[in-house]
């Protein structure tokens, strides 16, 4: 075993307990999430502390798999995302024609743009991260995997800044991100609402600028290219290592599998393989929700939650750009997100 994979803490024996006395186990996957068997997502919520039990396990393995027989039905998908963090649905998406009852909250993936919006998500990011308060949670239900893969990457944030050695760790610490869609500013490291953990958080597709609280006379600047693009390729390579290192899942999908994520807690990146053509890959159909954030995720060091980053930048020089997927840390790799 790895000594990082220590670092993504076992299945607390007590939650599992509470789990097993409403008749259902979890079972922690390797080397992290979890497999949730014997609770129906068609039914009501489970008790409260059941739920609080599977929400505080996703807070600490980063995300849940519902193991189903059953297809499962849009709308009690939709239900059942509501049983986390915000308890309502947030949903800033567009919906694709084939959309079952164009249903606003459906996100639908697809490698076939016939059946669903291709080519979302080829980079590490967050879900919502032009938002104040981040969407607290994602879910994800495959409605048919391909026949030959094509899953999702899924990299516990919090792992990987224990990763980081001592000195990268005080940087990281010093840094916020502005979002090119929005201008929303957000700290890249930020302490779990849950777990109480420190975890990374950086959008490698929708980063405008990324600003530095100078220790030295506790003023700012902005990174300029060359740092900005060492940036993202440190926490490309980061997250991509948990794979080897115990802190990261390439996840392929079953047949009626749920996936539930704490968008706080994990990055996520579609498999290369998801987003191959049909012809070589097999159709692959995905639901997406997004359910409505706990509360703001706020910069520190004084720094306002929103900066027009439309007008020119109050840091100096830098990178500062506004717009589609911001800064381009490599123009030879897809951005879509």
């Amino acid at each position: 075993m790895s000594p990082l994979s220590a670092a993504v803490a076992p299945i607390d024996p007590e939650r599992a307990a509470r789990v097993e006395r409403a008749g259902a186990r979890i079972e922690a996957l390797d080397p992290i999430g979890a497999a949730v068997r014997g609770i129906d997502l068609s039914a009501d919520s489970p008790p409260v502390e059941v739920v609080a039990a599977l929400e505080q396990e996703m807070a600490a393995r980063g995300f849940l798999v519902f193991k189903r027989e059953q297809p499962l039905p849009a709308d009690t998908f939709l239900r059942a995302s509501c049983w986390w963090g915000g308890r309502e649905l947030h949903s800033t998406h567009g919906v694709h024609p084939a959309t079952p009852g164009g249903n606003p909250h459906l996100f639908r993936l697809s490698n076939d743009p016939q059946r669903g919006i291709p080519g979302v998500g080829p980079q590490w990011h967050n879900d919502g991260s032009f938002l104040p308060a981040t969407f607290s949670h994602s879910g994800y239900h495959i409605v048919r995997p391909a026949e030959k893969g094509g899953g999702t990457y899924f990299a516990h944030q919090g792992a990987a800044f224990d990763a980081l050695p001592p000195e990268r760790q005080e940087f990281w610490c010093r840094l916020s991100s502005v979002n090119s869609a929005s201008g929303v500013v957000h700290p890249a490291v930020h302490v779990h609402p849950i777990s109480k953990r420190r975890c990374l958080w950086l959008h490698l597709g929708m980063t405008g600028a990324v600003i530095e609280h100078r220790p030295e006379d506790d003023g700012f600047r902005l990174l300029d290219a060359d740092e900005l693009q060492a940036l993202c390729l440190e926490y490309r390579d980061l997250l991509d290592a948990g794979l080897d290192d115990g802190y990261a899942i390439a996840y392929e999908y079953e047949a009626n599998d749920c996936v539930f994520i704490d968008n706080l807690a994990v990055a996520h990146r579609a498999s290369p393989d998801a987003h191959r053509p049909v012809e070589e890959q097999g159709l692959r159909i995905m639901h997406r929700s997004t359910v409505r954030g706990v509360a703001d995720l706020a910069p520190g060091f004084g720094l306002p939650q929103f900066i027009d980053i439309s007008r020119p930048s109050p840091f100096g020089s830098g990178v500062w750009q506004a717009g589609g997927v911001g800064f381009r840390w490599d123009e030879s790799i897809p951005m879509q997100n």
